[in-house]
């Protein structure tokens, strides 16, 4: 048995060391046979260079814009952009203006504008709260409030910024907003500021929105302690920016009170324009006067009067 392995043994160091001799030899083969490799690239004199950087012709990254392309021959409106607008030499309807109160063009307007830039300037530069108050804002302030029949209205230089801010101010982390689909961009980005959970509804369908106040009343019931704590709101729009529709306020009033809850109106586009006395949604809807409803109730947010894209909220807070 000894012998048998010591051939075995045997047997495999010779191969393994015919296997090495092989490998070392095809090493020293590709050495010395290997093949040197030689630059074969043309190498041209400096004027030769100067001669095809001459001759070369970049292409375009672009086609080539034709001379009576619009982007080289622009047109512009000329004069103001009232409901009227001239181009090229004739004057159109502007159906593309947000202008619809009439305020741009109003000589009246533009009268007391030009006497306001005499006696204050062109601005306050400055924020409300710090020195950008001046006595005329206050006034507005109190004849906005005592327009529409509430405790108050606050003034904003910036439409955008004016719903923007407010449901922030209201809403936070933790709390509930019951919001249209159709609302403008501004509201949407006041629901992000506000980072409350919001539960979109469609498109001014109310059984869709009961729905959603329904099941939140069921998940109250069955958290007391946490629904304690919870604020819940409801945003809406008096004359949707999107659609043009008007939003259902006696239904929204109604559950408002049924259950609990506080309500947001954007009346940016109703303001000046639904009801017989222009005071928007709520004028349209609960007439005479929608002062009842204010009363230690609500107050509106206003910006600028003079921006044709001003934004006006109604805010009523009271739930019970």
């Amino acid at each position: 048995m000894i012998g048998t392995l010591l051939g075995l043994f045997g047997e495999a160091s010779t191969l393994h060391l015919a296997l090495e001799t092989a490998l070392i030899g095809a090493v020293v083969y590709l050495y010395f046979t290997r093949k040197e490799n030689k630059d074969t690239r043309v190498k041209l004199t400096e004027k030769q260079k100067d001669e095809l950087i001459a001759e070369w012709v970049p292409e375009p990254l672009v086609p080539e814009t034709p001379q009576d392309h619009p982007v080289l021959n622009p047109r512009y409106v000329e004069g103001k952009m009232t409901k009227y607008a001239k181009y090229d030499g004739k004057e159109y309807l502007n159906m593309a203006t947000s202008n619809f109160l009439g305020f741009v063009g109003e000589k009246r307007i533009e009268d007391v504008a030009k006497k306001t830039i005499f006696k204050y300037g062109v601005g306050s530069c400055g924020p409300r709260g710090f020195y950008g108050t001046v006595d005329v804002h206050l006034d507005l302030e109190k004849e906005l409030a005592d327009f529409f029949g509430c405790e108050e209205a606050v003034l904003y230089s910036y439409g955008f910024a004016t719903i923007a801010s407010a449901i922030p101010a209201y809403a936070k982390r933790g709390d509930i907003v019951f919001a249209d689909k159709g609302v403008n961009f501004a509201i949407q980005k006041g629901l992000q500021a506000s980072r409350a959970r919001v539960e979109w509804f469609e498109h001014n369908d109310m059984e869709d929105l009961e729905r959603l106040l329904k099941l939140q009343e069921e998940r109250d019931k069955k958290d007391p302690k946490k629904a304690a704590k919870i604020r819940r709101f409801m945003v809406v729009e008096g004359l949707y920016a999107n659609t043009g529709s008007i939003c259902p306020l006696p239904k929204l009033m109604e559950f408002k009170w049924k259950y609990k809850v506080r309500i947001f109106i954007d009346e940016s586009f109703s303001f000046g324009v639904l009801g017989k006395t222009g005071r928007g949604g709520f004028a349209l809807s609960f007439s005479p006067a929608p002062s009842s409803f204010f009363e230690n109730n609500g107050q509106f947010i206003n910006d600028q009067i003079g921006d044709p894209f001003h934004e006006l909220i109604c805010i009523i807070d009271k739930t019970s």
